[in-house]
């Protein structure tokens, strides 16, 4: 006969270590006052045997089963690979405001008019969904559920089988069997697993909502971000207009892929040609530079912008919005070293225009520009555009995909482009190759106008 009873543990909230006592550093990942106390109701039963199942070859597996569902919005199908694969798990977090939701409610919409979808919500009343459906311009087609409780989620999920399912939040999840608080380690890891089960089991696609930490981070154990097949994280401030949608997981296609909304009073609207959002500049103003990055395949132009000014502190600091702080530090070392632009005495600032963050190294060059720009009091060519990788000797390196770069280049009618040597030429553009650091902000500043300063 079974037998429960509870016990007291401590588990950590970054990558779910439990331990029977508590720990300032958690002997998992080594992270400091991390571990958190929570009660776990344990089922003790006398083992007993499975059945085995039948086996499949690769071979004998239908590919329609997995035939992708399109989302209707552009923009999150691109990040996701393409559309969402039957009977997968996808968490996607963010930033309280910053439009989880409204995103989700705008894709069921879509995919309401062809099959059946389901919102389960435990954040909030069925009354106030039906608000913000009519806001976005109705919803008709899609059904919802304000449920909290874990056993009935997973039951109705199994009895209906709805092809898309998307549950608003996974932290207000909670199962009756556990002594633990909704949102604690034990229950997010036991919803987590339970509906990866039901999702697979039934073929459902099912999008869990995560909460944030502090620093950005999704909240819970790092389990549940093992346990699902794709992890997406809203970048952005929920008080400016666009938002960056990005794959920090997917085993269904690339992480190296971005998506682009604009919140408008009808909802997020992906915003297709970010490029000329992002990449508009105003000429003849020192500290701005546009930088031609690659996210996934998606050719993007940014504005890049810099500002550097005497520092009255013993460390000058080196402030980076969008980009690596470690990276800028590399950058500005090395225009002190190879570009003869003194920057020791000087507070640096560098950010990346709209919000978003560059992770590639092919901007390296575009930041360096605007750094000299603003430390020259010099502007960078007027219609012009640079990439390429800063290696600590002062030589340029390639940048992948050149040609799809120049590509997008012109197609926003830029005329010339800053590019390490070997890149080849494209049309009307005027291409300049540089091998150094030194000849790129020779070529791509717009005379010097400062006094005093040693040229580069």
């Amino acid at each position: 006969m079974a037998k429960a009873r509870a016990t007291v543990q401590y588990a950590c909230t970054e990558c779910g270590t439990t331990s029977g006592r508590w720990f300032g550093k958690c002997p998992g990942c080594a992270a400091f006052g991390t571990l958190v106390e929570e009660v776990v109701g344990q089922v003790v039963t006398a083992p007993r045997g499975g059945l085995p199942k039948p086996l499949l070859r690769l071979v004998d597996v239908s590919v329609e089963e997995a035939k992708r569902i399109s989302t209707g919005i552009p923009e999150l199908d691109r990040v996701l690979g393409g559309g969402l694969v039957p009977a997968s798990l996808v968490l996607v977090g963010g930033e309280p405001g910053v439009g989880k939701s409204t995103l989700l409610l705008s894709a069921l919409r879509s995919m309401g008019a062809e099959r059946r979808v389901l919102l389960i919500t435990g954040e909030e009343s069925v009354a106030q969904v039906k608000l913000r459906a009519d806001r976005l311009g109705g919803a008709e087609n899609v059904e919802v559920l304000a449920e909290t409780e874990l056993d009935v989620v997973c039951a109705t999920l199994e009895a209906e089988r709805p092809a898309v399912c998307v549950i608003d939040s996974v932290q207000t999840l909670y199962a009756s069997e556990l002594g633990s608080v909704p949102g604690s380690v034990g229950q997010v890891r036991e919803a987590a697993g339970r509906l990866l089960r039901v999702a697979k089991e039934s073929g459902i696609a099912t999008i869990l909502v995560g909460h944030v930490t502090k620093d950005g981070s999704v909240a819970g154990p790092r389990v549940l971000e093992h346990l699902v097949d794709c992890v997406l994280q809203f970048e952005g401030d929920r008080y400016h207009a666009h938002r960056v949608l990005r794959a920090t997981k997917n085993r269904f296609g690339s992480t190296n892929e971005l998506g682009v909304f604009e919140m408008t009073g009808t909802g997020l609207v992906g915003v297709p040609d970010a490029s000329a959002l992002f990449g508009r500049t105003v000429e003849g103003e020192p500290g701005a530079a546009v930088a031609c990055v690659l996210e996934g395949t998606r050719p993007m132009l940014l504005e890049i912008q810099s500002l550097v000014s005497q520092s009255e502190l013993a460390m000058p600091r080196r402030v980076a919005t969008g980009i690596d702080p470690k990276r800028l530090a590399m950058i500005v070392a090395v225009l002190a070293r190879h570009a003869g632009i003194a920057l020791g005495q000087a507070d640096v600032f560098v950010n990346v225009a709209g919000g978003v963050r560059i992770d590639e190294p092919g901007a390296d060059l575009a930041v360096a520009l605007a750094i000299a720009s603003a430390a020259r009091r010099a502007p960078v060519r007027a219609a012009s555009a640079a990439f390429g990788e800063i290696g600590l000797t002062g030589r340029l390196r390639p940048a992948t995909q050149a040609d799809r770069r120049l590509e997008e280049c012109a197609k926003l009618g830029l005329r010339f482009v800053v590019a390490p040597a070997g890149t080849p030429a494209r049309g009307t553009l005027d291409v300049t190759q540089a091998e150094t650091l030194r000849q790129a902000i020779r070529a791509g500043l717009d005379g010097d106008r400062s006094e005093g300063d040693e040229r580069a």
